[in-house]
């Protein structure tokens, strides 16, 4: 059965719908202001191979990803480029989808753009004063009481007094409290806005995603995925507004993919190790990046650098090599084979697809030894789960030449180092990440009392 680390409990539990077969889930999007990079990647490649996943598994999933087509990052752009928000966002909302499509990552059954869902924003804006948990600010805008709402805190862990003494806290005078958010902006000179029965103004960007899911999904859903940092405050916002304003359970199940890290740093633009897609792209197929992305478990540190994309390109040209020599067709999985069953028991564990792919490349190994036709078929469907290996090897692997051949000592030790601070830190994720990469390489580590050793298979 099907195991989620839900973020709100902090533990594996297993997934039980709501509704008996069916799955609603609900993912956030982009904010479409400048072109996607590596930390948008992670999350529309991560949430794709989950609702892949749950479809496979023979659940109906309504799977939602959202658009934030306004807030003040998109007006400031907007000005700069002297052009309308429509027309910024339109275009960089194309740019977002030639970028999916590269990826490979499935068209989410609804996108609703927040600018389309105003009304249902002021619903819920209303009914949280009428239940007492927003107000009027001397300024014009309408604020979320926070200490008005009991639960607040529950899913980041975070207690009011220390979120009250934190750095990250905002201060406004018109606010009853300094932990208080904004649900509706009054208008500013050469902003847009909307009508509302609190002025003119535009909504606060926690209101989208409440006011957008419950309107698709109903008020209670069984997934919310993001990245991690949404957890706080995005996500414990939605919360607070989305349960103080119906007066139960918002969501089941929460998802967060773990951030994304270059050469061991956080990816920032003021640190100049920021990367878009398209950048990546221009280096790497994107399929490489796809694998990439999926061959780290979607909860542990994703760390990119140009070494770690060239073993992944080498890696999966092993196993576009294995279908090249024995080709095979797109069949239904004969989930009776043992390959097949340790794939299932893997991505029913939390979906981990490290270990997914290390059995695919288990598999690669017996089509090579047995030439069998049946195992090929068997090896490119259940990679066709994780949107892998559709493609003609042939084609592949003359678009992704792969230089200086076996994965060198050097670099197996190097990737032993890391794998063993990783255990040091308590992280086994990414511990057995580590190992199924080199396990991929055709590395067999074997662990003793006196540390791990290594062998080529």
């Amino acid at each position: 059965m099907l195991k989620i680390y839900n973020s709100l409990t902090r533990e594996k539990q297993e997934f039980v719908p709501i509704t008996p077969g069916r799955v609603r889930m609900y993912v956030c999007g982009m904010t479409v202001y400048d072109y996607c990079h590596l930390g948008h990647a992670r999350v529309l490649v991560v949430f794709d191979m989950v609702q892949r996943w749950l479809r496979a598994s023979g659940l109906e999933v309504c799977y939602v990803r959202n658009i934030t087509d306004i807030d003040d990052k998109i007006i400031k752009r907007a000005l700069a480029s002297q052009e309308s928000i429509s027309e910024l966002t339109s275009r960089f909302i194309r740019f977002m989808d030639e970028d999916a499509v590269a990826l490979g990552v499935e068209k989410p059954d609804h996108e609703p753009r927040a600018t389309e869902y105003i009304p249902q924003m002021l619903e819920l804006i209303g009914r949280l004063e009428k239940n007492g948990l927003a107000y009027r600010a001397a300024g014009g805008d309408v604020n979320f009481s926070v200490r008005k709402f009991p639960g607040y805190g529950k899913l980041s862990g975070k207690s009011l007094d220390d979120l009250r003494a934190g750095e990250r806290v905002e201060v406004d005078a018109g606010k009853e409290d300094p932990l208080d958010f904004v649900l509706w902006k009054h208008a500013r000179q050469g902003e847009p806005f909307w009508p509302s029965p609190w002025g003119e103004g535009r909504p606060g960007w926690h209101i989208e995603c409440s006011a957008m899911s419950s309107e698709l999904l109903g008020t209670h859903f069984d997934i919310h995925g993001g990245g991690q940092d949404l957890q706080f405050p995005h996500h414990e916002n939605e919360i607070a507004q989305s349960e103080g304003a119906h007066r139960g359970r918002f969501v089941n199940y929460w998802m967060h993919n773990g951030f994304v890290r270059v050469d061991d740093e956080k990816m920032s633009k003021s640190l100049g190790n920021f990367f878009t897609i398209r950048e990546i792209l221009e280096k790497y197929d994107p399929e490489v990046l796809r694998f990439f992305i999926l061959r780290a478990h979607y909860r542990s540190p994703l760390n990119y650098s140009d070494r770690h994309l060239d073993d992944a390109r080498q890696a999966l040209s092993r196993l576009y090599t294995a279908l090249k020599t024995v080709p095979g067709a797109i069949v239904a999985i004969d989930w009776n084979e043992r390959h097949a069953q340790g794939f299932r028991k893997a991505m029913d564990d939390d979906f981990n697809t490290p270990e997914a792919c290390a059995l695919l490349f288990d598999l690669a190994a017996e089509v090579n030894r047995s030439h069998s036709s049946q195992l090929a078929s068997q090896l490119r469907s259940l990679a066709g789960l994780l949107g892998l290996l559709q493609r003609d090897p042939q084609v592949f692997l003359q678009a992704t030449p792969v230089d200086g051949g076996e994965i060198s000592a050097a670099r197996i030790e190097s990737l032993l180092a890391e794998r063993m601070a990783a255990k040091q830190r308590r992280d086994f994720a990414a511990a057995d990440g580590i190992r199924n990469q080199l396990r991929a390489a055709g590395i067999v580590v074997e662990d003793g009392a006196g540390g791990s050793t290594w062998r080529r298979a």
